[in-house]
């Protein structure tokens, strides 16, 4: 009842709004599709809020989620903050303070949205950061949210060493292969090898620096 009075509220606001019921189907859709924020509960059926907004923020780190519910103690609002949340507001809560505080957060993110760059292009290979896809000679790449954060992170550290670390941090928060560190090195080991064949004829390779990490550079990896 809530979601629905909160949904006719916000389309006469002027929003166009998307209401799914349960966590399971919210992760998927903001995955895969383009918004511009979230409202995201956390008593959610199926999948966890907590959850979502952990996986969410790890595959879209500057996606701006605003956490409603009615949990109001210091720690869940520490734990949702540090999770990635943008913002935090507890029921019940009064329309137009939450009118506000989503237009304060798309403000922001449009703000940051025109401060980055649209496209960068390494060899063959496009990158979109706005869009998160990537093409290779105009042919799409299929990336899962994982493999995504890889490219960009070697990308961003182009002929510089990506340790296993760094790739862990990135990576931290999604709610995937969680383990030891030998476990998330086998992970990491996985995602190159794929990453690998998906930048065939990009005019890139990785490169694996033994005990160090790995290298996006130019020149296409050896067969065989």
């Amino acid at each position: 009842m809530l979601a629905d009075a909160l949904s006719a509220q916000l389309r006469q606001a002027g929003f166009d709004v998307e209401h799914v019921e349960n966590g399971a189907v919210a992760e998927y859709l903001l995955l895969r599709q383009s918004f511009d924020l979230a409202i995201l509960d956390l008593g959610l059926p199926m999948l966890d809020g907590l959850s979502v907004l952990k996986r969410v923020h790890a595959a879209k780190p500057s996606f701006p989620v605003l956490v409603l519910t009615a949990l109001d103690d210091l720690e869940s609002r520490v734990t949702v903050l540090n999770a990635g949340a943008e913002d935090y507001l507890t029921k019940p809560f009064d329309f137009p303070e939450l009118e506000a505080r989503l237009r304060v957060l798309l403000r922001r993110s449009q703000a940051a949205s025109q401060a980055a760059p649209a496209a960068s292009t390494l060899g063959r290979l496009l990158l979109e950061p706005q869009a998160r896809r990537a093409s290779v000679a105009g042919e799409p790449l299929e990336l899962s949210p994982r493999e995504w954060t890889l490219l960009e992170q070697l990308s961003t550290h182009r002929d510089q060493v990506l340790t296993k670390e760094q790739i862990t941090q990135a990576w931290s928060g999604d709610g995937g292969e969680a383990g030891s560190a030998g476990a998330a090195g086998n992970s990491i080991e996985v995602y190159i090898h794929r990453l690998r064949r998906k930048l065939e004829g990009s005019g890139l390779s990785i490169r694996t620096v033994r005990g160090l990490g790995y290298l996006l550079e130019s020149g296409e990896a050896p067969r065989g």
